[in-house]
């Protein structure tokens, strides 16, 4: 085909798309609107996704944690730092290894004084990621533990991007530490909000008691190592580790039972994202689909009120090529200008998209729509532009010549199944999307009903790190925050106050393994629970029920009296069938033995998903051979009716009490609960919009589809009723024949949904993938919308005037 005739019919289509301004309006809306949303999400997969790690040969990257299978213990251990050295020095699958960490700490800039999220990993972590600093350098061996690398995000907010701060020295993490290197904007490890990383080596001499498990290990594979080999080859190294390192018998039984655990590195930073947002991804193209069908139908429409137009020209010699040329060049023009509204629509769009995502998505940030989206924008406008031209341009190209002859008319039974195939296709696709949508909706349901062990409404929690000279063992921080919680208990409105180690939702408890009485305490390894500190009237304030006993009081928070809480759980795994108040158990390694006095409701401590696990809760001063757990920044936890606006007095009460203390971490549980289930309700909502447009445009094609057939059968129409139809059954034909398309897609939608739904395991609770309820109601939805848009036509072919349409053609 010569270029000159494409242009040539570029221009006639301009022509004739602005003398029908409706059709021209309605296709290049629905399709940009479908087109943005597609360039959208793909920008966001691709940014996140789909863009290699910023490091080097991250292919090679992996991640490396372990398993006990039999061992009591939990699903993934993480690393101790022997089995660093170990790795370190002993693998020959590996070139480098590095351990690190990630938790909040002080960090204190003159007067400003904040608690940021920081890292202290092993000096190897720069060379196996293969990273280098904009500023300044690395931290080596000499270092210790004194130098600190910052993030450009902190040089940039803190430091204005002043290079002279490489050499200053600040308080960091409870120490004066000196800045010497600032990383690249790109290097946010492990975390996005990391801000910091502190210098640490670690040396076979620093391994006094093996299996302080809590270490995360990065590592970099040699060339041609695979996943399997390397996980092989670290199960038999750290099987030598009680040889080298000796431990307990303890140690050696769960080091027997080891099995190394190695995935990419990609996968551990991505995995937990990469299901919903392929999920929302294919939404986006499946909503696009049914605008590329929709459109098609109305190119259809279109073709047949200029069939008498197409057949003279077939006539009277004009190729089929030049009539296919004719009908694409409309849609690539109608593309053209949909590209144009979905690139202003993503631009405009993409913020309010990415704002209302979960802030901990990698890489989310960096979404923007940059050269690539508008690329793919491009394709998927041509893609587009072939798939709704491309039938109806077949369609054209191929007129009948016979009706001309009929003044127009002829058999119109051949001539729709086209269309009401496109209109079935589209109700298929809009109602697998309904029923996912219906089945997360359900899941959020679910969750909504879980009862957490706790009250969720009318309390606020809140962290503060006090620093003085004062506070530098477990009982001087006891003090101090007894006596804070007294201050805080005088706010006006304050109902109770108490605080906790790890506040549910937010934080995550350690385990220990404890033994009880009847237990041999020489032999027996021990029941393992999870564990947490609390003062104050910690369970009242947070409405955990006491089911038995009595809660702590003050004086177990002032002397070592060895008294401790438990949970229902625990209560039930440590003295089956026993009353447990009275009861003992001891944590191993220690000698002393601690009393249960009460025993409260289970408490669901890390999400609303999780079931609640054996739980032991201790004072603050507590019986360890130690001197006690030294807890410097709890959570305070207040219960009051002004929850939502108590905390400005607060902060007022702490720059009195501790004007050196950060105040973070500051959250109502309504809005923790809320955080906690924010990727549901973010996949939830965009689904649900998706599904919803999708559902919009599947009942404005199948209407589209029946007026344009009710204009075509007018005569046929007053045919019937001049022979005696009534309307009524004049609406029941046309609601019929829209019933019959809608219910052919209804069909195909259920099969299509039932192999699409299992993609959304991973985000359900309390409902399976083929829950029977969504699979009823979603499909009776679509059946109501297909009567709605069905009726509005037969409404309107039951009001015609048998006359007037007999006089018509």
């Amino acid at each position: 085909m010569q270029p000159g005739n494409w242009m040539a019919d570029l221009a006639h289509a301009v022509r004739t798309l602005r003398r029908t301004p409706g059709f021209t309006l309605t296709a290049v809306g629905m399709l940009g609107l479908a087109i943005g949303a597609v360039a959208g999400m793909f920008n966001v997969v691709s940014t996140v996704l789909l863009d290699r790690l910023p490091y080097a040969d991250p292919d090679r990257l992996v991640y490396i944690t372990a398993s006990a299978p039999g061992s009591g213990l939990p699903p993934e251990l993480g690393a101790a730092p022997e089995f660093f050295l170990q790795y370190k020095e002993q693998s020959t699958l590996l070139q480098d290894v590095a351990g690190y960490d990630s938790y909040t700490s002080t960090l204190r800039v003159g007067d400003r004084v904040e608690r940021v999220r920081m890292s202290q990993p092993t000096n190897s972590l720069y060379s196996t990621l293969g990273v280098t600093p904009l500023l300044g350098r690395l931290p080596d061996e000499q270092d210790g533990d004194r130098a600190v690398v910052i993030s450009h995000a902190l040089w940039t907010a803190w430091f204005g991007q002043d290079p002279s701060v490489i050499g200053r020295s600040y308080d960091i993490s409870d120490a004066k530490r000196t800045v010497i290197g600032v990383m690249r904007p790109d290097f946010r490890f492990p975390r996005n909000d990391t801000l910091l990383w502190i210098s640490n080596t670690i040396r076979p001499a620093d391994i006094k008691t093996p299996g302080r498990f809590g270490l995360d290990l990065v590592a970099r594979r040699a060339p041609g190592a695979t996943l399997p080999a390397v996980a092989d080859e670290l199960t038999a190294l750290a099987a030598r580790l009680p040889e080298r390192f000796g431990g307990p018998p303890a140690y050696a039984r769960m080091i027997a039972q080891h099995r190394a655990v190695v995935r990419t590195l990609e996968d551990e930073l991505l995995g937990n994202y990469a299901g919903p947002l392929w999920v929302l991804f294919a939404a986006a193209c499946l909503v696009l689909l049914i605008a590329c069908a929709n459109v098609a139908n109305l190119f259809l429409v279109r073709i047949e009120g200029r069939h008498q137009e197409m057949a003279v020209r077939r006539a009277i010699g004009a190729a089929r090529s030049q009539l296919m040329r004719l009908h694409m060049a409309e849609a690539v023009v109608v593309a053209a200008l949909a590209a144009g509204v979905a690139a202003v629509l993503t631009v405009a769009a993409l913020p309010v998209f990415l704002g209302a995502a979960p802030p901990n998505i990698p890489r989310l940030d960096r979404a923007g729509f940059g050269v690539e989206a508008l690329l793919f924008t491009a394709v998927a406008a041509a893609i587009s532009a072939f798939v709704c031209g491309g039938l109806p341009a077949l369609r054209g190209a191929s007129p009948d010549l016979a009706r001309l002859r009929e003044g127009g008319r002829g058999s119109t039974r051949q001539r729709h199944w086209l269309r009401h195939g496109l209109v079935a296709g589209q109700t298929a696709l809009a109602l697998a999307l309904l029923i996912g949508s219906g089945l997360l909706m359900r899941s959020a349901y679910e969750l909504r009903q879980v009862d957490p062990g706790y009250d969720t409404q009318d309390i606020l929690t809140f962290q503060i790190a006090p620093e003085r000279p004062g506070l530098k063992d477990a009982p001087s921080f006891a003090r101090f925050n007894l006596a804070f919680l007294d201050r805080l208990a005088a706010l006006p409105g304050v109902q109770a106050v108490g605080l906790v180690e790890n506040v549910p939702i937010n934080e995550s408890t350690s385990i220990m393994q404890v033994r009880t009485e009847r237990t041999n305490a020489a032999a027996a390894e021990g029941t393992l629970v999870h564990y947490n500190y609390t003062a104050g009237d910690y369970f009242k304030a947070m409405g955990i029920r006491l089911l038995a006993g009595r809660t702590f009081s003050a004086d177990d928070h002032g002397a070592s009296r060895g008294n401790i809480v438990v949970s229902r759980s625990a209560a039930a795994t440590l003295w089956p069938g026993l009353d447990p108040i009275g009861q003992r158990l001891q944590r191993r390694d220690q000698t002393a033995w601690e009393t249960v006095v009460g025993v409260v409701d289970d408490v669901m401590q890390d999400d609303l998903q999780t079931p609640a696990e054996a739980a032991v809760y201790f004072p603050m001063v507590d019986t360890t051979e130690q001197g006690g757990r030294m807890v410097s920044s709890p959570a305070y936890v207040v219960r009051t009716a002004r929850a939502e606006e108590i905390a400005p007095e607060v902060r007022a009460l702490v720059r009195e009490v501790a004007p050196e203390a950060p105040m973070y971490r500051v959250f109502t549980m309504a809005y923790l609960v809320e955080d906690s289930m924010m990727q549901l309700t973010f996949t939830l909502l965009t689904l649900g919009i998706a599904s919803l447009l999708a559902l919009v445009l599947g009942a404005v094609g199948l209407y589209a589809v029946l007026s344009y057939v009710v204009d075509e059968r007018t005569r046929e129409i007053g045919v019937r009723m001049a022979l005696g139809a009534r309307a009524a059954q004049v609406r029941a034909m046309v609601v019929g024949q829209g019933v019959r398309v809608v219910g052919v897609g209804v069909a195909i939608g259920l099969l299509v949904a039932l192999a699409g739904t299992r993609a959304l395991g991973s985000l359900l609770f309390g409902v399976q993938p083929l829950d029977l309820a969504t699979f009823v109601a979603m499909p009776l939805v679509m059946v109501l919308v297909g009567l709605l848009a069905s009726y509005l036509p037969a409404r309107r072919a039951s009001n015609l005037d048998p006359t007037e349409s007999l006089r018509r053609d």
